[in-house]
């Protein structure tokens, strides 16, 4: 008995790893097509990824947020093209860009982190998502100088931040608030769906119980006594 309880303790686990699994493939799929929902601007391209990546964080948590993002970057690092315009490979660490990369999987497992794995209040889901923006853009931002002065030599940093960087933030800021209302929509789904998991392990826990043989064995001696 001991021991089918176990296995369908391990069994319910395998199920909701391979849930979160497929969740994290969708959500490295929605990465790459919001790389090419692109409208071109010179040095930084501007996409939808940011709000993608917080959105990750926040409906998969830090892990499997984390996880896709992750695996989003790695996949371009590759080789195929699944950065803006379609670009790929390692040579794309030299892009001013790249910076951006690193920050949105900061931006996810901050998002994730911040706004919890309980029932976290719409508050609480735009201050996750504001902060995952703020660590993103640190990381971007930071990238681009670096790569601005050192390594492409250029003059008029300050410039060149504000005019390819900095003067998208409202827009991001305006995205994550439509993030963060999705979010509360989808949030009440993903608990209805663990609980509904969760359901199904007790009551196969409970046929068990009641198919036991240690139960019929038991039944067995009752009626040997009478």
């Amino acid at each position: 008995m001991p021991d089918m309880n176990k296995e369908n303790k391990k069994s319910g686990a395998v199920a909701k790893t391979a849930a979160d699994i497929a969740k994290c493939a969708l959500f490295v799929v929605v990465m790459v097509v919001s790389a090419f929902i692109r409208i071109p601007i010179p040095y930084i391209p501007l996409t939808f990824q940011t709000v993608a990546a917080v959105l990750a964080g926040l409906l998969l948590g830090p892990k499997w947020g984390t996880v896709a993002v992750a695996v989003y970057v790695f996949m371009g690092l590759l080789g195929l093209p699944v950065f803006a315009g379609g670009a790929g490979g390692f040579g794309y660490v030299f892009q001013l860009s790249f910076g951006y990369l690193i920050g949105f999987i900061v931006a996810a497992f901050v998002a994730g982190l911040l706004a919890g794995e309980s029932a976290p209040t719409f508050r609480r889901i735009v201050s996750a998502a504001l902060a995952a923006v703020a660590a993103n853009y640190v990381f971007g931002s930071l990238y681009f100088m670096l790569m601005w002065i050192f390594y492409y030599q250029n003059a008029g940093a300050w410039n060149a931040l504000l005019l390819y960087n900095l003067i998208y933030l409202p827009k991001d800021i305006v995205l994550c608030f439509l993030a963060a209302l999705l979010a509360k929509r989808v949030y009440p789904m993903l608990r209805k769906s663990r609980r509904k998991m969760n359901d199904e392990g007790q009551g196969q826990n409970l046929n068990i119980s009641e198919n036991s043989p240690e139960k019929d064995n038991g039944m067995f001696d009752k009626k040997r006594k009478l």
